[in-house]
């Protein structure tokens, strides 16, 4: 049987396709190219620009998606090999098929563009609304996994972020885009290319470099005017002294009741060290404490004499329980205890949002045979969204692991009322890889778009302090047994644009993408029943 042979015109949609899906993840590397995602999408865009029907750009862009998210995501094989614990083969199966249905956004992304029939210059637009509504549908659809979404690329850039108080990450997603898009109208008409069969004109290519240099303009001076208005305000209404702990356990041995103590030792020798300098509060990581609080009364005492005896709060995650009155199967949290410095507790937070196949199986009634990544634990139950914790002078927003990259819900707690946030996580699973850097990265879009200190405790690391524009004044290395402490400018009762709506502008690219695509549809039916 003769071998199957691209032609050169598929070949060269297939490279930028794959070229594509290779510079975006760059874009989330550890190599800091931030820039690259500039480029990402135009690419997709001159692999799909020569392709005939919806179905083989669908095709190109679930390839682009594909390649981009097997390198953006390959922890999850270490990952799960090592802890789950699952066989290579089975884990890497996993990350193919979790990478393959990420991609079909990316594949749906391309089919919309293609249908709907624009001319060229109008793809700065009709680009990056699509984009930012499949990002948005990727946040809710199957519980959300809104990771490595384009805007998060430039959280090292501080200057072109700021606009985030306005739109939220999906707001600098747009930019992105809509840069990709004139540098793919540039490169187009220099190579004498075609959009869907209309020639990319001199016209279109002056758009797209007025366009790219106009939004450069418009969102790097609004960048410089916020940075510039965070560092002249006046006097912030309260400061916070803290204390992040990062006491570096190693997973393997975290849930090993042999080491408790030993993990207990090392927590409270770090917290009276640091509370020499003297800090308003100590800070643990998710479930430092690795036993049910309360069930083990010896230890949950030793947890609470610590902040009795350092006079100062402490905020320590733990996982807890509760036994319905009802007598029914005890329920399970993973939660955040506040003890005050006379060792009660003040308050408690339940995890709202919780991580599938990590913390519950979804469907388990009807998949019995699917079992959790992480069986040390039971099956956990979501906690009451909006609960905040108090200490000293400021509320807190408590956000434990996986919820930080959730947009809408540091909002929620925004405006509830926090003046700080805070994100405690236990990021030992993910070893010496990219995804501790990429789950960093999100905490600073969170403390820019709701104009709030975002304060982030982690076992093995990065822990670290972010100023309500998004600059990382101190965090840790990885792997580092270290304690950071640092006065918080709390903020004051000011809620910005993107908190009151976070949901305005992608849910109007989500409403506009449909509208233009159920129109696009609408006319390719009539053109074949016409013909």
């Amino acid at each position: 049987m003769p071998a199957m042979k691209l032609s050169p015109e598929k070949s060269i949609s297939v490279f930028f396709c794959i070229a594509a899906g290779v510079v975006l993840a760059c874009a989330f590397d550890k190599i800091g190219a931030g820039f690259a995602a500039w480029f990402a999408p135009g690419l997709l865009l001159a692999g799909i620009c020569r392709v005939r029907g919806g179905g083989a750009a669908f095709l190109l862009g679930v390839l682009a998606g594909f390649v981009h998210y097997l390198l953006l995501l390959y922890w999850l094989v270490p990952t799960m090999h090592r802890y789950g614990p699952m066989p290579v083969w089975l884990s890497f199966f996993a990350l193919l098929l979790l990478a393959f249905y990420l991609a079909l956004y990316t594949g749906v992304f391309a089919w919309a563009v293609t249908l709907v029939p624009v001319r060229p210059v109008f793809l700065v637009v009709w680009v990056p609304v699509c984009w930012v509504a499949l990002e948005y549908a990727k946040t809710f659809l199957f519980s959300g996994f809104p990771w490595g979404l384009a805007g998060y690329s430039q959280y090292r850039y501080p200057v072109l972020i700021q606009s985030a108080d306005l739109f939220g990450v999906y707001g600098v997603s747009f930019f992105v885009c809509a840069v990709s898009a004139c540098f793919f109208l540039i490169f187009m008409h220099l190579f004498h290319g075609r959009w869907q069969n209309r020639p990319v004109g001199r016209g279109a290519a002056v758009a797209g470099l007025l366009v790219a240099a106009g939004l450069f303009a418009a969102n790097g001076g609004y960048g410089m005017f916020r940075l510039a208005e965070q560092d002249t305000a006046d006097r912030p209404a309260g400061q916070l002294r803290v204390s992040l702990i990062q006491a570096n356990i190693e997973q393997s041995l975290k849930w090993d009741d042999a080491h408790v103590e030993a993990t207990l030792d090392k927590y409270i020798r770090l917290s009276l060290s640091a509370a020499e300098k003297q800090p308003d509060l100590v800070v643990w990581p998710e479930t430092a404490v690795p036993f049910y609080f309360f069930h083990d009364s010896q230890r949950t005492r030793r947890v609470l004499d610590t902040a009795e005896r350092m006079k100062i709060p402490l905020l320590a995650g733990a996982p807890a329980y509760e036994r319905p009155e009802d007598g029914k199967k005890l329920r399970l949290f993973n939660s955040a205890y506040l003890i005050d410095a006379r060792g009660r507790v003040a308050g408690r937070y339940d995890k709202v949002h919780l991580v599938p196949f990590g913390e519950y199986v979804p469907l388990k009634k009807w998949l019995p045979f699917v079992g959790k990544i992480v069986p040390e634990t039971g099956d956990f139950s979501p906690g009451r969204p909006g609960r905040l914790l108090s200490a000293g002078n400021a509320d807190m927003g408590v956000q434990i692991c996986y919820e930080i990259i959730f947009p809408h819900l540091s909002a929620a707690m925004v405006r509830a009322g926090a003046d700080i946030l805070v994100n405690i996580t236990n990021d030992a699973w993910f070893g010496d890889t990219s995804a501790p850097l990429q789950h960093f990265s999100m905490a600073v879009f969170r403390a820019v778009e709701n104009r709030r200190p975002v304060v982030r405790a982690a076992n093995t690391g990065i822990s670290g302090f972010i100023d309500p524009a998004g600059r990382i004044r101190e965090s840790s290395a990885v792997f580092q047994t270290t304690s950071l402490t640092r006065d918080v400018a709390t903020a004051g009762d000011e809620i910005g644009f993107y908190t009151r709506y976070p949901h305005l502008l992608p849910g109007l690219c989500a409403a506009a993408a449909l509208v233009f695509v159920l129109a696009g549809l609408r006319k390719g039916l009539r053109t074949r029943r016409d013909s």
